[in-house]
């Protein structure tokens, strides 16, 4: 506090019991001394640097004064710990390691600095990578002592290894994926591996060497399921369709390259033809390799039935029942019997009253097609409330009054068969008998 007056700390005097010194350790300021009080050291007890046996002002601003007995380096480093530490605590360091010739950078930034500097000697320390990793160096010392060859600062797993400058095989896709011991069983340094890709996939080769030991013959480094091999172009089968999303062995069930397949239809879907070999070998003849029921070639015109109306949109099962379609009934009766409201009343041939397009739409014209127009309350009846017995053949129905209407008869038949001398069609009420 050289250069300061008495009085700008202490006050007059007060009496032969005064306190002259007047200190307040809550209001002192500190920084008025040499020894300005930062961080940790504005958190301890004053009684931690200024011993009571001696004044305020002969407290030492050294560092090894205060820490002499913690310091950790046993005074090998110096008594100034302000060279390398900070007041905010011993774990904080701004010693600058790039000035002695050996930059942290990567994972050396965040070890420990007793892991290379053992017993706290810091001078002299080797810069070789072996000189720390030698215990766990997983070549065992085979690719020598500097490990940046292939290795980079941020972790073991971090290559910087050029393999395609370095070897004769450049690691692409799945092989740049895979670990180096995959290929690589420990011995770096003393193994020279060869390129050949049997070399390292024997063992999980599905072919079991039937195909040679180039596998890139025919699959890609991205995976085993790319493969390269161009049917189109190394057989006569070209792959369309659902074939070209089949694994392989869909249809290559034992080894590809020993297996001459004919490629006719029948050699992969014997097992599952629905037709049972009643339409012959090519599916391609009604089928195409989009899948089974995707746009069939199959012209129905052709067959002594064609497909009009309703029927061009009905299942092929819906008629051919077995999936033998030659033996498909192509009678109007042989697939509409149990939906008959008739119950074959009028006969096996339904195109004769109703249109393919529905069942609503008619054809026939009672009028026209017979010698009974249907006029008044006969408009719009069912026709099974006049047909009601069985008709195979043709309809054959008397079209006398009496023929339907005996059981409703109120005159009992006393005046004849012929309603129609006295009732009009449009009901039994409206007569025309003459009363004069």
């Amino acid at each position: 506090m050289k250069g300061s007056l008495c009085r700008d700390c202490h006050s007059e005097h007060q009496g032969r019991d005064g306190d002259i010194l007047g200190f307040n350790r809550e209001s002192f300021q500190h920084r008025f001394t040499d020894f300005e009080l930062r961080d940790r050291h504005r958190e301890v007890e004053c009684a931690s640097c200024h011993l009571p046996e001696k004044a305020y002002r002969e407290a030492s601003p050294r560092c090894v004064d205060c820490h002499g007995e913690d310091d950790a380096h046993g005074g090998r480093l110096g008594d100034d710990c302000a060279t390398c530490h900070v007041e905010r605590g011993f774990s904080e360091t701004k010693f600058e390691h790039a000035s002695t010739g050996f930059a942290l950078e990567g994972a050396h930034a965040r070890v420990d600095c007793r892991l290379c500097h053992a017993g706290d000697r810091y001078e002299g320390t080797p810069t070789e990578c072996r000189a720390c990793h030698a215990t766990n160096d997983a070549h065992g010392g085979d690719f020598g002592p500097n490990c940046a060859r292939c290795h980079a600062p941020e972790g073991w797993d971090q290559p910087v290894f050029d393999h395609a400058a370095e070897t004769r095989f450049a690691l692409t896709h799945r092989h740049a994926e895979a670990k180096c011991s995959a290929c690589h069983s420990g011995t770096f340094g003393r193994e020279k591996l060869k390129t050949r890709c049997a070399a390292c996939h024997s063992p999980d080769d599905i072919h079991r060497g039937r195909n040679g030991s180039d596998c890139a013959s025919c699959h890609s480094e991205r995976g085993w399921d790319r493969v390269t091999f161009d049917h189109e172009k190394e057989t006569t089968f070209s792959l369309r369709g659902s074939h070209a999303e089949l694994a392989c062995q869909g249809c290559h069930q034992r080894n590809p390259r020993e297996e001459d397949l004919s490629g006719a239809c029948i050699d992969c879907h014997a097992s599952d033809d629905a037709h049972a070999d009643t339409e012959g070998r090519d599916c391609g003849q009604c089928h195409n390799e989009s899948g089974w029921r995707k746009r069939l070639r199959f012209d129905h015109d052709i067959t002594r039935f064609p497909l009009l109306g309703l029927h061009a949109v009905a299942l092929c099962e819906s008629c051919h029942t077995s999936m033998r379609f030659r033996d498909a009934d192509p009678s109007c009766i042989g697939c509409h019997a149990s939906d008959d409201p008739h119950e074959k009343k009028l006969g096996e041939n339904c195109g004769r009253c109703h249109n393919p397009n529905g069942w609503s739409l008619w054809r026939f014209d009672h009028g026209r097609d017979t010698d009974f127009p249907l006029q008044g309350s006969h408009d719009g009846l069912n026709c099974l409330a006049c047909h009601t017995r069985p008709s195979p053949g043709a309809v054959s129905q008397a079209s006398d009054c009496a023929t339907c209407h005996d059981f409703d008869d109120i005159h009992s038949g006393g005046f004849g068969r012929d309603c129609g001398r006295c009732h009009h069609e449009g009901g039994w009420s409206d007569v025309r008998i003459d009363q004069r």
